[in-house]
């Protein structure tokens, strides 16, 4: 268990989950290199938007918002949002991402990371059916109206059952020997 799930799980006692979830990403080194800040949080952590601010911390040779900047601003989002909403049960894994700069950033960008009822139920009758599925979320950095697109990122997820997991590495290490 890493200090982060600690922190959530004494921390989720106290104050909403939701909270926890703004803050704790908010005050995580972690998270605060990348400059981008959680400005909401649904209660039920289905809905989160995210502000990354063009400031001299992420500002490039060229007077953009340096490209690492806007992708690791989203990159942690959608997996430790879905571990939260579907719960204990699960491992949830990032396995790999595609990010597609669509042009400079030379203001402030948004971005916001959602998952349904309906989606977050159909992942785990997929999980159940076939012990682990993979999912592509895609997340648009935009303005503030979200009239211009300045980076696509889509985060591939790997998502088990604990138990299904916990067989497939034994097997694993089975086979090594």
């Amino acid at each position: 268990m890493s200090i982060y799930q600690k922190i959530a799980a004494i921390g989720s006692k106290y104050i909403g989950k939701d909270k926890l979830f703004k803050y704790g990403f908010n005050l995580s080194p972690m998270y605060r290199r990348s400059t981008g800040r959680l400005t909401e949080v649904s209660k039920d952590l289905l809905h989160i938007k995210m502000k990354l601010p063009l400031s001299y911390k992420n500002r490039n040779y060229v007077n953009s918002i340096f490209g690492g900047s806007l992708f690791s601003a989203v990159d942690p989002i959608p997996m430790v949002q879905l571990i939260n909403i579907i719960g204990d049960e699960y491992v949830v894994w990032d396995k790999s991402a595609q990010v597609f700069f669509k042009r400079p950033a030379k203001e402030n960008v948004y971005a916001e990371f959602t998952y349904t009822l309906e989606e977050v139920e159909e992942i785990k009758a997929d999980v159940e059916k076939n012990n682990e599925i993979e999912i592509i979320k895609t997340t648009f950095i935009t303005s503030k109206d979200k009239s211009i697109v300045y980076c696509e990122v889509r985060k591939t997820i790997y998502v088990a059952t604990k138990q299904y997991y916990r067989e497939k590495r034994k097997r694993r290490t089975e086979q090594k020997r």
